[in-house]
């Protein structure tokens, strides 16, 4: 159960990082007093926003690809912090499996999104997995 928080506090961060937050790293450290958190679950926390980071073109450009009629500027900042987060996993995380990622981008996208953009989201996502391995 804590890795489904740290995974959603990561995308928290992730979306305030996306609206110009500057306070991300005070909300890493507040996040380090959730009592379900442990020293693994902020490690992922940071490698996750660090990878996000620097990422961030390579992650855009499959979102791009694969959100057909999308630009990112129409996206709602939370499904991109949610399909960032995921498409860092799914590339980026071998320990991870991909439909892991994918089921919990859904469930975020429940929480705190909209059912359709986790139609959309779950969509993008299951694109990526299927398409080849070059990508």
């Amino acid at each position: 159960m804590a890795r489904k928080t740290a995974r959603q506090v990561a995308m928290q961060l992730i979306y305030q990082y996306e609206l110009g937050g500057e306070g991300v790293s005070s909300t890493i450290e507040e996040s380090m007093d959730k009592p379900e958190l442990n020293a693994d679950d902020m490690a992922y926390i940071q490698a996750v926003l660090d990878g996000v980071a620097q990422r961030q073109q390579e992650l855009d450009e499959l979102i791009r690809r694969y959100a057909v009629g999308w630009s990112l500027e129409r996206i709602a900042k939370v499904d991109l912090s949610i399909l960032r987060l995921a498409l860092f996993e799914m590339c980026c995380c071998e320990s991870i499996p991909q439909s892991v990622s994918i089921n919990e981008a859904i469930e975020l996208a429940h929480t705190f999104s909209t059912p359709e953009a986790a139609s959309f989201i779950n969509g993008i996502l299951g694109s990526v997995s299927r398409a080849p391995k070059e990508e």
